[in-house]
């Protein structure tokens, strides 16, 4: 399971980065929120008086056409995806707000004061017992990785990308075979755990996490008898340092944004949309447009200028609007990582043994189905998710005109 983790029910977002007020992570943190102040100030100055880097128009048309051609040229090297709840709903896990499937229609049985705070460190240090207990009934058994997890895996392997930014952390992105140098886990992670006792701060792996959380026993240190929690970011607590760190260093260098499954209104994350350069394309694969605000209340709460999908103004921002897994199959169509009968692919990088396997042009496809085989090889029949089907075709691509008014073709 996985975090697109709540805004705050009074601000809307969540709050900077200020975790265990006696831990050592405060000068870290504070550092940390230093150079996102001073970045804040860079952008607004940059972006409102027109100083620094200047806007070009990169795509040949504002359509998803447009965005492989220039995928596909000497311009695009550098690719950062930044993604949420959405990329892991296919696999069976559910999102925080959908009105009756999301998270939050469903925790009456809690008797929780609101439904946020079941990820607020404060009452989880009094209250533990309602997070562990949701935590073990959306625990994956088994859960697989979606295709847009293997779509990211394949912008790795072809050398494309920079890194991928996200909000969940069901850890489906390491499943898929990232390593950690190519995540920031925006919100954690439950691959590893630790006692909440600054004093102590003891590190537990996921192993030890899952064993106490299906006995129905409250995590408890074995060192100092505190709570061991999750490594998953609460309200009230700081965004990984690593965060901070690579956002300063990655997004000057970004050549292209894929930006799929997210409502972009949760801060700091939803802001990073606008920090890379003026002219970098940016791609919306998501089942609504999201990331439009006004320019200037945009700068003020930190979220750039916001995307621009349909006004004449437009010059970069692409959405394309359906399921995230039929959007990056069709993408990878036109890329020539998937089949089709009316083109020949396109020239495409090696991919280790998969090329051996199967035709390049079924790539994403094939290695989906490659994938789940081998994880259910490794966990028996029984363990496998029912919800996530080896063939990735399991959503209806969106009607032709729905597609065609979502890569970003303005109205008549």
């Amino acid at each position: 399971w996985h975090s697109h983790l709540p805004t705050n029910p009074h601000l809307g977002l969540v709050t900077p980065p200020r975790p265990f007020q006696d831990s050592d992570s405060d000068t870290e943190g504070g550092a940390a929120g230093g150079e996102a102040e001073m970045d804040f100030l860079r952008n607004f100055f940059s972006q409102t008086l027109g100083l620094g880097s200047q806007k070009e128009q990169l795509l040949d048309e504002l359509t998803l056409e447009g965005v492989t051609r220039y995928m596909q040229s000497e311009r695009c090297r550098r690719v950062i995806c930044l993604v949420g709840a959405g990329i892991s709903t296919s696999a069976g896990i559910p999102d925080f707000r959908s009105p009756s499937t999301g998270l939050y229609a469903n925790l009456e049985k809690y008797h929780l004061p609101y439904p946020e705070a079941i990820f607020e460190i404060g009452y989880f240090k009094k209250h533990p017992e309602p997070f562990f207990a949701l935590a073990k009934e959306l625990y994956p058994g088994q859960f697989k990785p979606t295709v847009c997890h293997y779509f990211i895996r394949l912008l790795k392997e072809k050398g494309l990308l920079l890194r991928c930014y996200t909000q969940n952390i069901d850890t489906l992105e390491r499943v898929a075979g990232l390593e950690p140098e190519d995540l920031v886990e925006a919100h954690g992670t439950f691959h590893t755990s630790h006692c909440v006792s600054p004093l102590c701060r003891r590190e537990y792996p996921l192993s030890w996490m899952k064993e106490k959380i299906f006995s129905e026993v409250t995590p408890k240190c074995e060192k100092c008898q505190s709570v061991v929690k999750p490594d998953i970011v609460f309200f009230g607590e700081n965004l990984p340092a690593r965060f901070f760190s690579c956002m300063q260093s990655d997004f000057r260098k970004a050549d292209l944004l894929i930006i799929m499954g997210t409502s972009l209104q949760v801060q700091p994350f939803a802001s990073l949309i606008s920090k890379a350069p003026l002219s970098t394309p940016r791609l919306l694969i998501n089942k609504e447009k999201t990331g439009q605000t006004d320019p200037f209340l945009g700068m003020m709460m930190g979220m750039g200028g916001g995307m621009d999908f349909d006004s004449k103004k437009a010059y970069r921002d692409v959405a394309w609007l359906g399921d995230c897994d039929q959007g990056c199959l069709a993408f990878a169509e036109l890329l020539g990582w998937k089949p089709t009968p009316s083109r020949s692919p396109g020239p495409v990088l090696p991919l280790g043994d998969l090329c051996e396997l199967c035709p390049p042009q079924k790539e994403l496809e094939d290695l989906v189905r490659k994938e789940h085989a081998s994880i259910d090889a490794q966990s028996g029949p029984a363990s496998s998710n029912p919800a996530s089907s080896a063939s990735p075709r399991k959503s209806p691509p969106p009607a032709e005109g729905e597609a065609r008014a979502a890569e970003g073709q303005k109205p008549q």
